[in-house]
């Protein structure tokens, strides 16, 4: 098994090998991106997330001589932050029958991005029995800028923005975006359209994801943008994310990625896209490591130098929007919170299946703030239940639509504040409308697959506050009806805890995670 492969000592691996992993293109994140940190073990997945951001033909985690494809382009070098130059009498490795990277970098306890950059390996994915490999240590390598680009609230879909009109700051501007039209689902929608549902499916600030745009493409202010920026509007040149749709929301789940991984403490450095190690000062903050993760997959050491130093993305958002510190919310996440009470999604005296511990909450990106939860039947697949799923707590559905409910626990009507709750793959049929205020037990829907991908009817809940998504097993897990969430380390597994009862999560139903109230 992949798992037993690569982490044979869990906690320290998780600490060295996650950011290489993403940057790698895999299908998740190797270190947990918020609360406790794991390994993922890839399996048929639920997170809502479009199609295409999981496209076919990723790389699957299978058990290999090496664990890690990279297929990354190479680019320019920048002088004043160096290639990899082993020390004078670097200390080196001999291959063995059996080895694997994964096995070599635990061994000399060196993180397996460092190893690969040092070796210049451009197929991690063989090594050669009697090759000669130099173990690195992590001071040979160059540190990153440390200068902050914005504040965590300007990375998510919080406070700042509920006063931000998107499409009046669009139609003022004088680019491509302002006539942009991109068919989705047999429909025409504008770009401000896209671009505000990816913000708050995502939970990521529309302004951040203008000025990656503007600073990618310059479609704010350019009626005649270059030709190639039509098919790669962020110029990730990827044939299956392709168009601004996709496109953007490839970026605001990357733009996740970092910031989660960060609030982790699980990333020493990124791995540029010329393959480029560099280290991550401890100084900066989330929102900059988000921004900083997301310039690396683009570009190499000079580019991504530029763009994330005071003349780069900074410059662009301050051009347009004025300074990032200036509309900062701070503290984003009182040191105090608590979560409000919350009950099961059911009524009382039914009997539902725990099918999912934590995972990520939206996309692949975001926060192991999600539980599933599977309706009883005997059918299995795709199909709407004649099953109710019911509020969790008081509050206002404040969206509702494309499989998703939001509703607002503090009344004032944004879902970028205070607590709000996400039922997913809720059914177009009889599902709540917005603007309703429901009380804990009232009908929200049914549970179906609408809304993203998924392997069988089920609901998905999450939580968010002040729009960041909340670990489930994390300093404030979820506690529903008097069960408490943990984890178990690997996405979709985990318990739900009550007393000295404890469920523990499987993808199919049976008498051991059968859960009620």
């Amino acid at each position: 098994m992949w798992t037993q492969l690569l982490c044979p000592n869990l906690k320290k691996l998780i600490q060295r090998l996650g950011t290489f992993l993403i940057a790698a293109g895999l299908l998740s994140a190797c270190v947990r991106p918020w609360g406790s940190t794991s390994i993922f073990d890839i399996r048929a997945v639920s997170t809502p997330q479009p199609t295409l951001f999981v496209p076919p033909g990723t790389p699957q985690l299978v058990e290999t001589p090496v664990e890690i494809p990279i297929s990354t382009p190479a680019m320019q070098a920048e002088e004043d932050i160096p290639p990899f130059e082993p020390t004078p009498q670097p200390k080196t490795y001999i291959v063995q029958q059996g080895d694997t990277l994964g096995n070599i970098a635990r061994q000399f306890n060196v993180d397996l991005a460092l190893l690969i950059a040092a070796n210049k390996l451009s197929n991690p994915d063989r090594i050669d029995v009697g090759q000669e490999l130099i173990i690195p240590m992590i001071e040979d390598f160059p540190q990153g800028p440390d200068f902050i680009i914005l504040p965590d609230s300007e990375l998510v879909f919080g406070p700042s923005t509920t006063t931000f009109k998107m499409g009046t700051f669009v139609e003022n501007q004088p680019g491509f975006l302002k006539n942009y039209h991109e068919n989705r689902n047999g429909e025409a929608y504008s770009g401000t359209e896209l671009i505000e549902k990816i913000a708050r499916d995502f939970s990521v600030n529309p302004r951040l994801l203008l000025a990656v745009l503007e600073y990618q493409s310059g479609w704010l202010t350019n009626p005649s943008p270059p030709a190639e920026t039509r098919k790669y509007p962020l110029g990730y040149s990827n044939s299956q994310i392709t168009g601004l749709y996709h496109q953007i929301g490839w970026a605001a789940n990357m733009l996740n990625y970092g910031y989660y991984l960060w609030k982790a403490g699980g990333v020493k450095g990124w791995v540029l896209a010329d393959q480029t190690y560099v280290l991550v000062p401890e100084s900066i903050n989330a929102g900059t490591a988000g921004v900083q993760y997301l310039f690396s997959l683009l570009y190499g050491k000079d580019e991504w130098v530029k763009a994330v130093s005071s003349q780069g993305l900074y410059a662009t958002y301050t051009r347009l929007f004025g300074s990032p510190q200036e509309l900062a919310f701070e503290p984003l996440i009182p040191a105090d919170l608590t979560q409000p009470e919350m009950v099961l999604p059911f009524a009382p005296g039914s009997i539902w299946y725990f099918t999912g511990g934590p995972h990520p909450a939206f996309g692949t990106g975001s926060a192991w703030g999600a539980l599933d939860f599977a309706p009883p039947g005997e059918a299995y697949g795709c199909y709407t239940s004649p099953e109710w799923v019911t509020a969790m707590a008081d509050g206002l559905i404040v969206r509702s639509g494309d499989g998703a409910v939001v509703q607002d626990l503090d009344g004032d009507g944004y879902e970028q504040t205070g607590w709000t709750i996400l039922y997913f793959h809720i059914a177009s049929s009889g599902r709540v409308q917005e603007g309703r205020f429901l009380k804990a037990g009232d009908d929200i829907g049914h549970p179906s697959c609408e809304g993203g991908v998924s392997n069988g009817t089920h609901l998905h809940i999450a939580r968010r506050y002040n729009g960041e998504w909340i670990s489930a097993d994390g300093t404030i897990p979820f506690v529903l009806s008097g069960w408490v969430s943990a984890g178990d380390s690997i996405p979709y597994e985990g318990r739900l805890i009550k007393g000295e009862q404890v469920v523990t999560a499987w993808d199919k139903r049976l008498d051991e995670n059968q859960i009620g109230w």
